[in-house]
Order: structure tokens, then sequence, then C-alpha cells
């Protein structure tokens, strides 16, 4: 039963991830920390990171990890499976088909509509992970500090994600460290 719902929940993120895999984290994160629970969002957003500092797509780095983690190697496999196997049917399909449309208004729209649903679901998952680090040990002022660190590493002097990633993650184990050691200090 555990592998059927591996399959079933990237068949899912599969099939629906629209978009690429920007617009599949948010549904991964549906199935993963909501619907099956095999992990909560703080190590959903450690895996993503992480997913996102390696190099390849982000969907099938994710799928792997957790379907090895929740099922062994075959997890890993049948995770994979099922995150490429509607992508490899659909690009088929689909593209033969757009092929034939390619120059309808119908076509050029549907293409077009795509953008901010992906917009919406990356803002709202976006949230969601601003909200859990500001209620974190780290706390808003750290949180905001963090997310101002990297916008502005990002888009004004153009570093790569990469590198701000591991940035904010030695930054964050930095703080979580002193905090540890605070504790420690008030309960000698």
């Amino acid at each position: 039963m555990k592998h059927l719902h591996i399959f079933l929940a990237f068949f899912r993120v599969g099939i629906l991830g629209y978009g690429g895999g920007p617009s599949s984290i948010p549904l991964v994160h549906k199935e993963v920390v909501d619907k099956y629970k095999w992990m909560d969002t703080d190590e959903f957003g450690d895996v993503l990171a992480l997913g996102n500092a390696l190099p390849g797509p982000i969907a099938t780095k994710m799928a792997g990890y957790i379907g090895y983690r929740v099922g062994g190697i075959l997890g890993m496999v049948n995770a994979l499976i099922a995150t490429m196997l509607p992508t490899i049917i659909l690009m088929i399909l689909l593209l033969t088909v757009l092929n034939s449309y390619k120059d309808q208004p119908w076509v050029k729209g549907m293409a077009t509509a795509v953008v901010p649903v992906v917009m919406v679901m990356l803002a709202t998952l976006t949230w969601d992970f601003v909200k859990k680090s500001g209620t974190s040990q780290l706390g808003w002022i750290w949180a905001s500090v963090m997310i101002a660190v990297g916008v502005v590493l990002l888009y004004f002097l153009n570093i790569h994600p990469a590198i701000i990633i591991l940035i904010l993650l030695v930054a964050a184990l930095v703080k979580k460290d002193s905090i540890s050691e605070k504790k420690e200090n008030q309960a000698s």
C-alpha cells in the first residue's frame, strides 16, 4: 500500500505540475506534507533548499529523495517513474496536437494563462514558508533579515540562487547554534 501511495502522490504531481519544477513544488508539498504526512514543513523546506542547490530538475530530485526515504530503493524508483511518466506521455501527445494548432488563438491564450496560475501557486507556498520561518526559532527579525538579504543578493547583485541558499543555510545554522548556546548557558 505504501508503494501505491508513493506512486499516486508523485503521479498526481507529474500530471498536474504544468509549468515545470516551480509549479510542481507546491503540489509535492501538498502530497508529502499535507496528505500523506511523510515529513513536516521544516523537513520539506530543507529538502527543497538542498534540491535547489543541486544540479538537475527539482521535481525528480525531490521525488527520488522522498521516495527513497519513504520506501527505500523501490520507493525511489517508483516515485521517479511516477513523476516522469506523465510528462513523457503528455509531451508526446500534447506537442503533436499543439503543433497542429499552434497558430490558433486558444493555444496562445492557454500558454499565456499558465503564467499567473504558476505565480499564485508559488506565492502561496512562499507565504507558507515565510509564516513558518517567522514562528520558528529564528524569529521574525532573523527571518526578515534573511529574506531581505536573499532578495538583494538575487535581484540586485545577480548571485546564483544555489549560492544564496548555501549562505542562508549557513546563517540559519550559525544563528541556531547561538540560540542553543544561549539556552545551555541559561540552564547552567
